[in-house]
């Protein structure tokens, strides 16, 4: 199976459909696991992109929060949300078939905080420099619950 051109097809399906135009497929041993379409403008769900319902769906079939032996397709180079999840269920490898670059004189994001030219600049910056307001409120009790995990999952 060609995994690009699925990965295409489901994108364009969905664009099809009222949706965004973003799509995953992930794969293992030359099979499906899991797919699925970016589904934010169809759920109102700004965390529900591609790359997050196909990985959710891929552990849940496979047990696991661990995607090491496969293969994930994106449409485009991922955004820092479902970067930060590839990394997180760390598979074999990650391909995509666009960039930012490439498809930027035909979609533009909306976001009050959130540009892609200058994301990754802003989440470098400390914390109190930051466009998002952000307030940190001090309680001992959070320290706690690490504590806690700490102590039941203590190897």
């Amino acid at each position: 199976m060609d995994f690009v051109k699925r990965t295409i097809e489901l994108a364009m399906k969905n664009v099809e459909e009222g949706g965004r135009p973003f799509a995953t497929v992930i794969a293992r041993d030359g099979e499906i696991i899991a797919e699925s379409p970016n589904r934010v403008a169809q759920t109102s769900d700004p965390t529900a992109h591609a790359e997050i319902l196909a990985v959710r769906e891929a552990c849940k079939k496979l047990g696991t929060e661990h995607l090491t032996d496969c293969d994930i397709y994106i449409l485009a180079s991922p955004r820092p949300m479902c970067l930060g999840s590839l990394y997180y269920c760390s598979p074999r490898r990650v391909i995509y078939i666009t960039t930012r670059e490439d498809y930027a004189p035909f979609y533009k994001d909306d976001r009050k905080y959130f540009e892609l030219d200058t994301f990754y600049a802003e989440f470098a910056k400390p914390i109190g420099e930051r466009r998002l307001p952000m307030i940190q409120q001090k309680d001992e009790g959070a320290i706690k619950v690490y504590q806690r995990w700490k102590d039941l999952n203590a190897r």
